[in-house]
């Protein structure tokens, strides 16, 4: 049992280390190729967005079932678990245990890609940050991640039977929602990747990062995973390769 704990949260510590540092990346990777092609309408650089949250969403997804089950993004660890679906040996206290690691992983990831990303793209490096007053952007961040993770759990357990159906799914309710909550809070949608660049600024012991990023992110996931689990009762296990978990860039 505790054993199993130890190796969840270092599963999840090394794969939200990895899913920071890759999906900071996001926008540098999408004005790079947009570069190549000579892309300049929105429309165009929005699909290279997409396809590439997708690639990445893909190639982690089969990661962390590599991994026995890892995430990257707290809300999703709690809202399977809400919903009845969660890993084998999934508690309180292994959550507790889990948390910190991909909180830690977080702050891994984003001092490494802040060291080795070339000088000038570092500027489009960073976290969320909130752009309204506390109460607004804790009920938009709330509401976004209610969104996603319903989104996720609908796609991921009564999708499509193709892994990439679901992953494409998936990156375009990412790229979507990450887009609707630009001008709110960023948004994160995922309390790890939000506190690993809060730690950056020095802002990860401030109210606004727990209240915004951590409390209604959380509340929003585990509503979404009771509405799920009452609309949809008894979804069952997951079919294996179609699991791909959220940072959702992300969220991202």
């Amino acid at each position: 049992m505790v054993l199993g704990v130890i190796k969840s949260a270092i599963a999840d510590g090394l794969i939200t280390f990895m899913w920071v540092f890759c999906a900071s990346c996001f926008g540098v990777l999408t004005t790079l190729i947009a570069s190549v092609f000579n892309v300049v309408d929105y429309g165009t650089t929005l699909l290279i967005t997409t396809s590439l949250v997708f690639s990445f969403l893909f190639m982690f997804g089969l990661i962390g079932d590599a991994l026995g089950g890892a995430s990257f993004n707290p809300t999703a660890t709690a809202a399977f678990y809400a919903a009845g679906i969660g890993k084998d040996g999934d508690s309180l206290v292994s959550a507790a245990v889990r948390f910190p690691a991909q909180a830690a992983g977080a702050v891994g990831g984003a001092l490494a890609i802040s060291k080795f990303m070339p000088m000038q793209y570092r500027h489009m490096l960073g976290g969320p940050s909130l752009k309204v007053d506390l109460h607004t952007g804790a009920i938009a961040e709330g509401v976004l991640t209610f969104i996603i993770t319903f989104a996720v759990l609908i796609i991921v357990l009564r999708g499509p039977r193709s892994p990439l159906v679901k992953n494409w799914l998936l990156a375009m309710t990412t790229v979507a929602l990450v887009i609707t909550g630009s001008q709110y809070t960023g948004p994160s949608m995922n309390p790890a990747n939000a506190f690993g660049w809060a730690y950056i600024s020095n802002k990860h012991a401030s109210w606004e990062q727990f209240y915004v990023y951590w409390i209604c992110p959380f509340i929003g996931a585990v509503l979404a995973a009771w509405t799920f689990r009452f609309i949809v009762p008894s979804p069952g296990k997951p079919r294996k390769g179609g699991k791909a978990r959220r940072g959702k860039p992300k969220k991202a």
